[in-house]
């Protein structure tokens, strides 16, 4: 059994990718490996292809290339749904947020804790802000 790694980076899943794809590894083994080491929410089979054909194309660079902003995926309903589940648990991390809204992203998850619905880490747990700075004034 393989030890699991937690939350890698995205230019880190490439640059396997890119390795594996340069030793002649299939693309269906790459992503089997994947998932073996990552976990099930690393990347998808088609995604794996993606990146292979991108590599097999020329390109060298695993990092993100710079994107203009799209449209925001942030709504106040899905805010306050967001609100309604760290209310339920207040010691969450972003992951477990990530397992309960998969279609957003963990950036994007922890743009909405911080900025939006103004929580600050705690010790262990999330709190909001204007509890926070209550304390830093005692």
């Amino acid at each position: 059994m393989f030890k699991k790694i937690v939350d890698p980076a995205d230019c880190e899943v490439r640059s396997v990718i890119r390795f594996l794809n340069a030793n002649n590894v299939k693309q269906a083994e790459i992503h089997h490996q994947l998932v073996d080491i990552y976990g099930e929410n690393v990347l998808t089979d088609a995604m794996v292809r993606k990146w292979v054909r991108q590599f097999n194309d020329g390109r060298t660079n695993a990092h993100d290339e710079a994107r203009s902003e799209g449209p925001s995926v942030v709504n106040d309903g899905l805010v306050s749904k967001v609100n309604e589940k760290i209310r339920e648990n207040r010691r969450f991390t972003i992951r477990m947020l990530f397992d309960e809204f998969p279609q957003i992203s963990k950036t994007v998850l922890h743009e909405i804790v911080r900025n939006r619905l103004n929580y600050r880490r705690l010790c262990s747990r999330w709190v909001p802000k204007m509890l926070t700075d209550v304390h830093k004034t005692k």
